[in-house]
């Protein structure tokens, strides 16, 4: 062998390795075409759902071209911005892979069609997103006003309890003062005065004192007397107010016999709250209301010291 044969062999072998590394970086460098729809697009980003793969990542570079497919026969292109990519639309992208697996797109193009279909399913899913928004606020208003309902109601019960204890304790009230007057069967009545008050009035009318001051001075003949009073009211308002405008209307009476007359208290029965029990007449008209708000002041007698 002579001398110039080993440099030619490792000239052959040096120009091999060139030629494989060359076909090497041209195969990893190989443009190739996809074709499929875009389900998600954020800023440079799409991705594109294939025949081959459902989450293919592309990207956009400055040096993309976008265009529209147009013609007869589908061989003339315009030019288009990148803002025509959007979800929905099927598209044909031509690229190369980078190192992430992700196709950089050197171009995409798609059809006039496909992207008006694309826009009316972009439209169509704009109003279903704002109606869902709208549902969604509609729904919290609704239970927004329905804890304010709720708590409304709530407070109502709580007030409706209130009366209906208000309402059973003067009825108990009522119901002990009828049966202290129903075991006054062994007394005689001897005199009887009644003094009328006006509507939500508690205090005494000038005119019944001389009366009321006549009947003092009779009972204080009377051997054993006691003096009974009783105080209503009508029917107007709510009958925890009528309850105690008639306890205040026989505590008025009492205070006068005692303070004025110089009644004994010990010989006055404690007063009576009959509240709208008994009303005189149950008809509405102003005069019946005004025969209803009394207070009636007897004169009693034991039967048994009468009869001595």
């Amino acid at each position: 062998m002579t001398r110039s044969e080993p440099v030619t062999l490792l000239s052959v072998g040096i120009l091999l390795i060139l030629v494989l590394t060359s076909s090497s970086t041209i195969g990893a460098a190989e443009t190739i075409k996809v074709k499929g729809v875009i389900k998600e697009r954020s800023g440079a980003s799409m991705i594109l759902q294939t025949p081959d793969s459902p989450n293919l990542v592309v990207e956009l570079t400055d040096y993309t071209e976008v265009g529209q497919i147009q013609g007869v026969l589908k061989t003339r292109r315009k030019k288009m911005s990148m803002v025509a990519l959007i979800p929905g639309l099927a598209i044909e992208v031509e690229g190369i892979y980078n190192d992430q697996h992700q196709l950089e797109a050197k171009s995409v193009k798609f059809k006039g069609d496909d992207l008006e279909q694309a826009k009316t399913i972009q439209a169509g899913l704009h109003e279903t997103k704002a109606q869902a928004r709208q549902n969604k606020e509609d729904l919290a208003k609704q239970k927004q006003a329905l804890l304010i309902q709720k708590e409304a109601l709530k407070q109502q019960q709580e007030q409706l309890t209130v009366e209906q204890q208000k309402v059973a304790a003067n009825k108990a009230a009522i119901e002990a003062a009828i049966a202290r007057f129903g075991q006054l069967d062994d007394y005689y009545i001897l005199n009887e005065a009644t003094v009328y008050f006006g509507n939500g009035k508690v205090n005494i009318e000038p005119k019944y004192k001389p009366e009321l001051t006549q009947l003092a001075e009779k009972a204080k003949t009377i051997s054993a007397y006691m003096i009974e009073i009783k105080g209503y009211a009508s029917a107007v308002g709510s009958a925890a107010v009528n309850q105690k405008l008639s306890a205040d209307r026989a505590n008025n009476v009492a205070n006068f016999l005692i303070q004025h007359c110089h009644v004994p208290l010990t010989n006055i029965l404690a007063p009576g709250a009959m509240g709208e029990s008994q009303q005189v007449k149950s008809d509405k008209t102003a005069e019946a209301e005004a025969e209803n708000r009394r207070v009636v002041v007897r004169v009693l007698q034991n039967k048994g010291i009468a009869g001595l």
